[in-house]
This record gives structure tokens, sequence and C-alpha cells, in this order.
């Protein structure tokens, strides 16, 4: 079956390509899952006009192309192959996206020394991109220490010295999104993290830089910004300046959960509710799915298993959710006192606060820790800072349902 333009790959079941292209041009981008023993067959047949290609044949295709850009000839991955009058030319706009990545976080490589972990295709473009921004030194990491490569162990004997680290390898990629290649803070001259994962939009990894107060940012701008130099090769075009900050902004937000934290009776799921109708989202609430998990109310589960059960519970359903993308999700008020559920709610969500007044919050028997006015009061002291500190947005709770929830509208505008 003829293929016009689309990515190849093993499992594709969580790309963004087709929604990348589809923004540039009206030409269909089809999704081909093509097993191993199929690859060479499809390339040979050059029954296609351009195709992405993406793991784990960044290589496989490279003995069957006719000629070969320079910097994916020195990379030695491919992962753009345009059939132009039944040759097959191969370039690597990877490259192109992990140093529009590195511009975007603001990283200064120049004299920098540099971290590479993983030896994969992407670490081979992460260090000739490295290279050419003007690194110092260029460290390649690895378990095993195999092709000129240092072991973990040995970056962490010479981390006083890393400036910035480029993480090409699947670690923290969805589903196991709570893991982390290696330990943050023990690198005390970290300027910079940028990770090519992008499902999450944010790895622990990514996460953890940003609590440090260093730069960092996962894959996402990368993919946009390789798809649209992938698309003007494609096209034989030149796409206007902001091309990818659109690109991006859009399909961030389309991805991005909305997740409102704070206090109970602060109309997180009233508001919620209206949120998804104005977005067109699906809305979850993770108060909803403790009750269906423990087959009970919450007053219930504090009777009988305690407050430490219940956040135990809590903390599982929000592993759950927070690895969804594209819903509106409305927490409990106490979900922010783990920061556990903080990082995997930020991983592919951006956190409003309802600000509403105290004045305005009502005892709810739903919710054993704020049945009367004094409960509701000393939880309101205790959690306020933390709301404030952990969220991205903080919104006048005050209004009606319907004013709070145009009020988030406007923000995500």
């Amino acid at each position: 079956m003829t293929m016009r333009y689309g990515l190849i790959g093993e499992k594709l079941g969580h790309s963004f390509s087709r929604l990348i292209h589809t923004e540039l041009t009206s030409d269909p981008y089809e999704l081909r899952e093509i097993p191993r023993e199929n690859v060479d067959g499809f390339i040979k047949s050059r029954d296609f006009l351009g195709i992405n290609v993406t793991i784990p044949y960044k290589e496989t295709v490279i003995p069957h192309l006719d000629f070969i850009d320079p910097v994916a000839e020195r990379i030695g991955a491919v992962n753009t192959v345009v059939n132009r009058e039944g040759k097959l030319f191969g370039y690597n706009t990877d490259a192109y996206g992990l140093a529009a990545l590195i511009r975007h976080i603001g990283l200064e490589l120049s004299g920098a020394t540099v971290a590479i972990l993983g030896t994969g295709g992407t670490s081979k473009t992460a260090r000739a991109v490295a290279e050419s921004l003007g690194a110092a030194e260029i460290l390649t990491v690895s378990r095993t220490a195999r092709g000129g490569a240092i072991t973990y162990d040995e970056l962490y004997a010479d981390a006083e010295r890393v400036n910035v680290i480029i993480n090409t390898t699947p670690v923290g990629m969805f589903p196991n999104t709570e893991s982390s290649p290696l330990d943050i803070s023990a690198f005390p001259a970290l300027t910079g993290v940028a990770d090519a994962v992008y499902n999450p939009l944010r790895t622990r990894l990514v996460l953890a830089a940003r609590e440090r107060g260093v730069a960092a940012e996962g894959g996402l701008y990368m993919l946009v910004a390789q798809g649209v130099r992938a698309s003007e090769i494609f096209h034989n075009t030149s796409y206007p300046a902001g091309t990818v900050e659109r690109i991006y902004k859009k399909l961030l937000r389309s991805i991005e959960n909305v997740v409102l934290i704070g206090m109970p009776s602060s109309g997180k799921s009233s508001v919620g509710r209206a949120l998804a109708k104005l977005l067109s989202r699906e809305f979850t609430d993770t108060d909803v799915l403790i009750r269906e998990r423990a087959g009970t109310d919450i007053p219930a589960i504090f009777a009988e298993h305690g407050e430490e059960y219940f956040r135990s519970l809590e903390s599982e359903i929000i592993r759950e959710v927070s690895k969804l993308s594209g819903k509106v999700i409305a927490t409990g008020g106490g979900a922010v006192l783990r920061t556990e559920n903080v990082s995997a709610l930020r991983a592919n969500g951006r956190l409003f606060f309802l600000d509403r007044p105290l004045s305005l919050l009502t005892p709810t028997g739903d919710r054993p820790l704020s049945r009367d006015t004094a409960a509701i009061e000393k939880r309101y002291n205790e959690r306020y800072p933390i709301y404030s500190s952990v969220c991205d947005e903080r919104i006048d709770g005050s209004g009606s349902v319907d004013d709070v929830a145009r009020l988030i509208t406007e923000n995500l505008k």
C-alpha cells in the first residue's frame, strides 16, 4: 500500500508526529508500525514520498539509501528519508531538534562539560550537537562502559565538573515514569538538563532538576522542531520563523493535563466538570476513583482503615491518572501533602490552585478532616502555604463555578 508521507517504527502508539505534520500541510501523514523482518522490504519498495524513521530503524535504513546528508552520515543515524524520482535521500533532523531544544531551554554548551546518558542513536546525535555548540568535554555514560563510555559510578566520581546533562536513554519514559537515570543532587555545577523523553512531558529527571533551580525540559520541543525540519525537507520549503514555537505551544496545551488543587469545598469537582465541558475534555475526579476502588465512601475508609491507608490509596490513584494526557483532573484537598503526588501530577500536568477565601469554605461531611468550621480553618492554615508553593497558577476561587472555569480557560490561552 502506497504511503505518501508518514512515520515508520516498531511501536508508535504514543507518537505525536501526525499532529505535528497535519499542522504544517494538508498532505496525509500515516503512522505505520512495521515488524523488523519487513523493514528492508518496505524501504526497497520505495513506495513512499517521504518518511520519518524512529526506534529501532534509524540505522537499519542506511544501507538502502542512495545519498546520506553529511550530518546524518557523521552521526550514523537517519530519521528522515525522501524519495526523489526513485532515489532515496537520508537526513537526520533529530540533531536540528535537539539543538533547538537546547536553545529553547537557554543552555550554554560552549566551554561546558556535557554528560550524555546512553549510547544509542540519539546519543550519537547528542554528541554531534554538543560538539557543534562548542562543548569543552563530552562524557558518554552507560551501564556497561562499552565503546569508550564511562560508567555511572565514574560519572558520579566526576560529578563536580558536569555542567549539562543530556538524557538519551528511555529511563523515565511511559509507562515506567517513576524511574530516573541518576540522582541530580550529586551535580553541584549543573546548569541544565535536556531529556529526549517526551512522554511524560516532564520526567522525574527533569522535575528533580527544576526543584533544584536547574533549567530543564523534556523532549516535546525537540520532537516538534525535528518534525518541522523534516516537513521542510519533504516539501523542499521553509516555514516562517516562529512555526516551531506555535506548534509546540498548541501541542503542549492539548497534551497537558489541567490539574485542580485546593481546599475541600473550594469547588474543584464542580469547576472541573464545567471546565472539561468548555475545553471538550474528559473529566477525572480522584476522590470518585478512590471511592470506586475502595468500594465505599471516604468517611468509611477513614473510620475502618485510618488516614494513612487513605493517603496510600490516593497516591496509587494519582500515579495512575497522572500518566494520562489531555484531561481535567480534580484532586482531593490533601493530595498535595505528599511530594510524590505533586511530582506525579506535574509530569503531565499544570497545577491550578483554586484559591477560595476561608470565609467561603463550608464544612463537608464527605471529608472527615473538614467536617466542621474549626477543622476547615485548621486545614486551611496548614495547607495554604503548600498549595501556594506547588501550584503553577493561582486562580481566584471566590466567583461562581462558571466564572472560575472561565478564568482557567483564559489562563490557558
